[in-house]
């Protein structure tokens, strides 16, 4: 299957009632359980490596990773450079080959946060590449994974706002905050579906879902519903998988080498990951 860009996958979803699952990963480990899982289930899925992984590895090096793998794959992979909030770290991700860039400019005021939009969204198209970008602001920022904040509705997308972000920026999916947050949730959020809803129903635009981890089948299916097109997950995997590992360590007679460690890793993200596609619907789409 060719490398494709996160356009690719949403024209294949046009009319489908399921979502593209984009997960983020921040090793060869990661990546390669991540397409295991997809190809297990025959679902197209989005590589992901966050801005702030950026302390673990540079987008240059897992990039080269993340394309080779997706290059090989079964299944049609994105590889995509999730919450760029510089445009310089954007740059970088098209020169070392992403095919989807996610511009977060959501905590700057809605002017500036447009202007620049439009400037990467003009950058990439040039490219091939497909540009995704935020209006509102989850309650928790990317990598932060502290529970006892709480929701914050004042902070979610106004979809009067978002009519204009999406029509004038030109971008290709936006995401929107109406209750999800990053990491894993302390207790079940409550989500408007209603705000989301509003927001499909008057730009039309392909929705986003940051904040999957955590959350019921039944409320991942109302948001597809609603227009979400791609839901980000990360945070219950790498938890689930810690934990299986811990488990095996401390069950296992004799030596235990490092790449034992890899392999237990590899299988159970592709279990994982083969499981929460299906929640999102995406399984069977190849």
């Amino acid at each position: 299957m060719p490398l494709v860009t996160m356009t690719e996958l949403l024209e294949l979803n046009k009319n489908g009632n399921w979502a593209v699952g984009a997960v983020d990963v921040m090793n060869q480990d990661m990546v390669r359980g991540v397409i295991a899982g997809a190809e297990k289930v025959k679902a197209p899925v989005i590589l992901m490596l966050a801005e702030v992984h950026e302390s673990l590895v540079s987008i240059e090096e897992l990039g080269t990773i993340m394309i080779d793998c997706a290059r090989r794959a079964s299944v049609p992979v994105c590889v995509h450079f999730d919450h760029g909030e510089t445009y310089s770290s954007i740059i970088r991700a098209m020169k070392a080959g992403f095919t989807s860039v996610m511009y977060d400019g959501s905590h700057l005021p809605l002017e500036e946060n447009i202007q620049t939009t439009k400037e990467i969204v003009r950058v990439a198209k040039a490219l091939g590449i497909s540009v995704e970008a935020e209006l509102g602001q989850l309650t928790r920022p990317e990598g932060c994974d502290d529970e006892g904040i709480e929701e914050n509705p004042d902070l979610y997308t106004d979809p009067e706002e978002a009519v204009r972000f999406y029509h004038e920026t030109g971008i290709d999916a936006l995401a929107v905050a109406f209750g999800t947050a990053h990491g894993v949730y302390a207790r079940q959020p409550v989500l408007d579906f209603n705000r989301l809803q509003e927001i499909r129903k008057k730009t039309g635009a392909p929705l986003v879902m940051h904040g999957g981890s955590g959350l019921k089948a039944s409320d991942f299916h109302t948001a597809i519903d609603c227009g979400v097109k791609k839901i980000n997950y990360y945070s219950n995997m790498v938890f689930s998988v810690a934990q299986t590992i811990r488990k095996k360590l401390n069950e296992a007679e004799g030596k235990t080498y490092y790449h034992d460690i890899s392999s237990w890793a590899i299988e159970a993200i592709s279990d994982d990951i083969a499981d929460t596609l299906t929640r999102f619907r995406s399984n069977g789409k190849i």
